[in-house]
């Protein structure tokens, strides 16, 4: 899956982490909980403000989201994504929100003109950790996937 970049000092603020460095890898899985995302065969290693995560998941689509829910939290610079999925689907591409986005326009750039109106598809690749469309933030990583 590779390595995926995000901005450390924006995401959510989780116990033990800061601007300089990620949370434990304990703390960042209680992450995973709240998302409910099943980490179960998934293993979290913290290095500074590195995380890889390495094992297997029940598909790309779950895999790739353990990976941008771990770096969209305070302190993680990059995401090593070696985790195996079991059902694989095409990748998704990913995006770092800039000031002044919505979902519409980042639709309209990532899937072409006159396309605002798959935002949906942007918006439902990236939940639970999204929960309204109009609630995204500058520095934060979206899956961008393939239109169906």
């Amino acid at each position: 899956m590779g390595l995926i970049s995000f901005i450390k000092n924006a995401g959510a603020s989780i116990f033990g982490g800061s601007d300089a460095k990620a949370a434990p890898a304990e703390e960042l899985k209680k992450e995973l909980d709240k998302h409910g995302l099943d980490h179960s065969d998934v293993k979290v290693e913290v290095d500074g403000d590195k995380v890889k995560v390495s094992g297997t998941a029940k598909s790309t689509e779950e895999a790739e989201k353990i990976a941008i829910a771990l770096g969209n939290t305070k302190g993680v610079s990059t995401v090593q994504n070696d985790i195996k999925p079991t059902k694989t689907d095409p990748d998704s591409k990913y995006y770092t929100v800039k000031s002044g986005d919505t979902l519409w326009a980042i639709s309209e750039r990532e899937y072409g003109k006159g396309k605002g109106d798959k935002y949906n598809v942007i918006f439902e690749a990236n939940k639970p950790m999204l929960t309204n469309p109009d609630l995204i933030y500058p520095g934060q990583v979206l899956r961008i996937p393939p239109l169906p």
